[in-house]
């Protein structure tokens, strides 16, 4: 129990003596922003890509099953367009048979160069067919290979499956460079709220959030407090 116990303000110590918006952070004047979240989230993607952030293109994506159970995992964002967020996976993935049961979710960027968030609620949507296959054959090999045999979040026995069926996929793409999986998903993001995040060293962060009713429906805008 004592040797717990000190672990415990090991770890707490630890904790403690690590910084937090060491800065030199982003600024961000929301009275200026535009009434359009996706022009904003568009100019904060590529400040984060010129000032260096690595893989801004990172994601946290979170659903839930048929119970109500969340799952949260890190994906890269595919595209951004009008339409939402992009991102890829087989429809028999954790997040494929949630989203297949459950279409919210809430996607969310940290970008801690600049001490920014951004945090996005909606409602995913399956492409259709031909866009499926259009990402899917647009990837590198490696990423290809890993798609074919798909068979993402069942048990695995040992790491040498992994290597032996990622030959037998790679050998079937090369005798069929046009060969795509049948339950290859692009999934398209459509928001109802999207929060922009900036950081202050001071704890004072700035919080602007964009709300509306349907994803037919003009946006709302609102400060929050933090």
């Amino acid at each position: 129990m004592a040797e717990h116990g000190e672990k415990h303000r090991g770890m707490r110590e630890l904790l403690r003596g690590l910084t937090v918006f060491a800065g030199p952070l982003a600024e961000f004047d929301p009275s200026a922003a535009p009434e359009d979240p996706a022009r904003l989230f568009t100019d904060w993607f590529a400040e984060a890509v010129t000032a260096g952030v690595r893989e801004p293109h990172a994601m946290t994506v979170a659903t839930v099953d048929e119970r109500g159970v969340p799952s949260s995992r890190v994906v890269i964002m595919k595209d951004f367009t009008a339409e939402g967020w992009w991102f890829a996976t087989t429809t028999g993935s954790r997040k494929g048979r949630d989203l297949a049961g459950n279409p919210a979710v809430a996607l969310s960027f940290y970008w801690g160069e600049q001490g920014r968030q951004i945090r996005v609620r909606g409602f995913a949507e399956l492409a259709s067919p031909e866009r499926c296959a259009a990402d899917y054959l647009a990837r590198p090999l490696e990423s290809r290979v890993a798609g074919l045999h798909g068979r993402q979040s069942e048990p695995l026995t040992a790491l040498a499956d992994i290597h032996r069926t990622a030959e037998e996929s790679r050998a079937r793409l090369e005798a069929d460079p046009d060969l795509v999986p049948s339950d290859w998903g692009l999934y398209r993001v459509a928001a109802t709220e999207v929060e922009f995040w900036q950081a202050d060293p001071d704890r004072r962060h700035t919080r602007l959030r964009y709300t509306r009713p349907t994803v037919e429906t003009g946006w709302d805008r609102e400060l929050l407090w933090p």
